[in-house]
């Protein structure tokens, strides 16, 4: 039965209760979620999905995973920042992948604007957005998790300012939440 807060699964581990869902999910809430990411590509390509899925599913994003990495070179900065108009005709025809034009046209585009940076200088960026851990309790609920937080939206705006796109604090959060940037698992869950 799903609550809102922890729930126990089948293997008699308590979770947030979007991580008994499914198989796909209780994999990543396990494994990745909340966990600290580092590296620019490693960021880049979370940045990517998250803006991937504004309007969609998670579970939509995460079962197609495999094909955005395969569509976008790994995600490495520097060879989607190659990407050509071929490449954008050839991904508005991937059934792999979400086939928006406009977060397909966003995720070169950043790769360009990443591809001139000094390597680390965008984990930087990210990294400095994080609020202290100290001080902020364990969220007991999901009504207790923000959408949007004030770090999320200098984020964000930060984001922008260096002209990246589909980086609005929304997705500037669920990103900080999925790279450990912020810890949302619920008090009590096994992952926390």
């Amino acid at each position: 039965m799903e609550t809102d807060s922890v729930v126990t699964g089948p293997d008699g581990l308590p979770r947030c209760p979007w991580g008994t869902a499914t198989d796909d999910y209780r994999e990543y809430h396990d494994t990745e979620w909340g966990r600290p990411v580092r590296g620019d590509d490693a960021l880049f390509e979370r940045m990517c999905l998250e803006g991937f899925q504004s309007g969609l599913s998670w579970l939509t994003i995460l079962r197609r995973r495999e094909g955005f990495r395969a569509a976008f070179s790994g995600f490495v900065i520097a060879r989607v920042a190659g990407f050509t108009a071929e490449d954008t005709r050839r991904l508005l025809a991937d059934p792999g992948i979400i086939r928006n034009r406009a977060k397909i046209e966003a995720t070169v585009h950043n790769a360009r604007v990443l591809a001139g940076w000094t390597p680390g200088a965008f984990t930087e960026l990210i990294w400095s957005h994080a609020p202290p851990a100290e001080g902020r309790p364990a969220p007991r609920s999901h009504a207790d998790i923000p959408a949007v937080t004030g770090e999320s939206a200098a984020l964000a705006k930060a984001l922008k300012k260096q002209g990246l796109r589909f980086v609005g604090p929304t997705t500037a959060y669920a990103l900080m939440q999925a790279c450990g940037l912020v810890n949302d698992h619920l008090a009590g869950c096994h992952a926390r």
